[in-house]
This record gives structure tokens, sequence and C-alpha cells, in this order.
């Protein structure tokens, strides 16, 4: 019996703080919503936009790390499958809502674009790269960019460059 193929990427900008929750049995999972738009021409030539909301969910380390450094109005790249689930509301009636489970989690974009304003770790780069060092690609950090340590505090830090991050 042949299998079937369950894959989603999406590159597209967070409309809220990812929202970090604990289960009872201590496993994190980490929520968010993530827009992509997509551009085209209508039958008149004129250029149209079209908005998709996506509700990312994403669990253990992945999910805490996104909570950690990811904000409304980042640009991010989310690997995953789709999973549904139901149940029936308050009035009786079923409902049914599509989630994105996110295996791998990227930022994209650079300082300013809207992901680390604010502040940012303050972690030294030798601190980041011994808490990194070990995980599996998937249960990396969301990032791939220079957006970690500096801004914050009013601490003076050196630029960090891609071969500063551990991952």
């Amino acid at each position: 019996m042949a299998r079937g193929v369950n894959k989603v990427i999406l590159v597209g900008n967070l409309g809220r703080d990812p929202e970090l929750t604990y289960l009872p049995s201590g496993q994190s999972v980490a929520k968010f919503s993530l827009a992509t738009t997509r551009a085209y021409k209508d039958k008149t030539g004129e250029l149209k936009e079209e908005t998709e909301w996506h509700n990312i969910v994403a669990w253990g380390k992945t999910g805490e790390i996104c909570a950690q450094y990811m904000k409304k109005g980042g640009q991010a790249y989310v690997e995953g499958r789709i999973q549904s689930h139901s149940w029936e509301d308050k009035q009786g009636n079923k409902r049914t809502a599509i989630d994105i489970v996110a295996d791998n989690v990227q930022m994209l974009g650079r300082r300013g674009d809207g992901e680390s304003s604010g502040g940012g770790s303050s972690q030294s780069s030798q601190s980041q790269r011994a808490a990194g060092a070990g995980r599996p690609r998937s249960q990396e950090s969301p990032a791939d960019d220079d957006s970690f340590g500096g801004g914050g505090g009013g601490e003076t830090h050196s630029q960090i460059t891609d071969d500063d991050i551990p991952f």
C-alpha cells in the first residue's frame, strides 16, 4: 500500500507573538499565526493580493525557541504537516480547525524587520554556541540571521555573524 505525503512549507509574517504553554505532562507548545500573501493578476490585468492565515503549532524545544525569539510582524519559514481537529462548541455545533504542526522553523529577515524589536538576547555568542550544541536540526533555533545579541539594556556587543550562531 502506498503512503501519502503530508508536507507544508510556508514563508510569511507572524500575526501575533507566539504563546507558550505547558501541558500537565510538562510538554511545551507554542502557538502563533502566520500570514502568507500571494500576488496575481485578475482577468482585467489588475494586480491583486490575497492573504491566507495559518495556525502554527510548535512542540518542545522548537516551540520554546519560537516563543523566546520570534515576534509579531517578523518573517519566518515554517516546515511541517497539516493536522485537523474537531470539537463541539457551547451551542453544540461541530467545529473544525486546521493547524500546521511545525517540524522546522527559521526566522528570516534582518534586525529591525520586526522579529527582534525591543531587544533580543543579551547572552554572549559563546554561551549561545554552548546552548545550541548537540541539538538535532529539527529542534534548533528558528534563527539564521544576526538578530541575537546586542540591543538590550544599553550593553555594547560586537556584531554577531552567521558563523557565531550555533544552529
